[in-house]
């Protein structure tokens, strides 16, 4: 009987930093792996810093058609107007050379 009551004694004593324990390496676990844990806000950022690169290529490749686009707008540039309508239909002079360079 002693043993039992020695035994609830101690447990007693030994339950609340086990519990304590357990709470700060349930925590720290998803410190680091949770769905917003250091991990994955590391992957976030690499994502953003990778999708920032594709959208300074975007721009840099959408200026030049924005000023294309900007010519062809109000009064329109006639080199601009003339190289559209051939390439549009397809038309060349008689003493016009085509050369493609795609």
């Amino acid at each position: 009987m002693q043993v039992l009551t020695e035994i609830r004694q101690r447990g007693r004593v030994i339950i609340g930093p086990i519990l304590g324990i357990s709470l700060v390496v349930y925590f720290a676990y998803h410190l680091f792996q949770g769905d917003r844990g250091l991990i994955a806000w590391m992957r976030l950022t690499q994502e953003i810093h990778q999708t920032q690169a594709v959208l300074a290529d975007v721009e840099a490749q959408r200026l030049p058609l924005a000023h294309r686009v900007s010519l062809l707008r109000g009064s329109i540039d006639r080199d601009l107007l003339d190289e559209r309508a051939r390439a549009t239909l397809n038309v060349v002079g008689a003493n016009e050379v085509v050369i493609f360079n795609r």
